[in-house]
């Protein structure tokens, strides 16, 4: 079992779930986060006065998956957050963790049969 978490752009969240339910992927915790990378943030301008935003707008989900499922998660992701072709800075990261134990609170039961 593993635990993918993924930052990406608010404006890719529903082409991402697209993809995930392509390839049956159904269960995920969806976060509004804020953070920056490589982008560093943007200079806007308030009142007349420029404005360092360091800290951009992200989306971060959480998707825990059996072994198998984990590249075709990762693809789908990467298919539905990326922009453009190649992609462009700021589109976001995937990180792949293991994850020990998963319990359903409802059944008791545990493991790969509780995801």
């Amino acid at each position: 079992m593993k635990l993918i978490i993924a930052i990406i752009q608010p404006a890719k969240l529903e082409a991402v779930k697209q993809a995930l339910t392509e390839v049956e992927v159904f269960r995920l915790t969806v976060m509004d986060v804020q953070g920056f990378g490589r982008q560093r943030g943007h200079v806007e301008v308030f009142r007349g006065h420029e404005i360092s935003v360091n800290l951009l707008r992200k989306v971060q989900l959480q998707i825990a998956v059996n072994d198998e499922f984990v590249e075709p998660t990762i693809q789908a992701i990467m298919t539905g957050g990326r922009t453009g072709e190649r992609g462009e800075i700021g589109d976001g990261k995937i990180f792949v963790l293991p994850m020990d134990e998963c319990v359903r609170i409802r059944t008791g039961e545990r493991g790969s049969e509780a995801i």
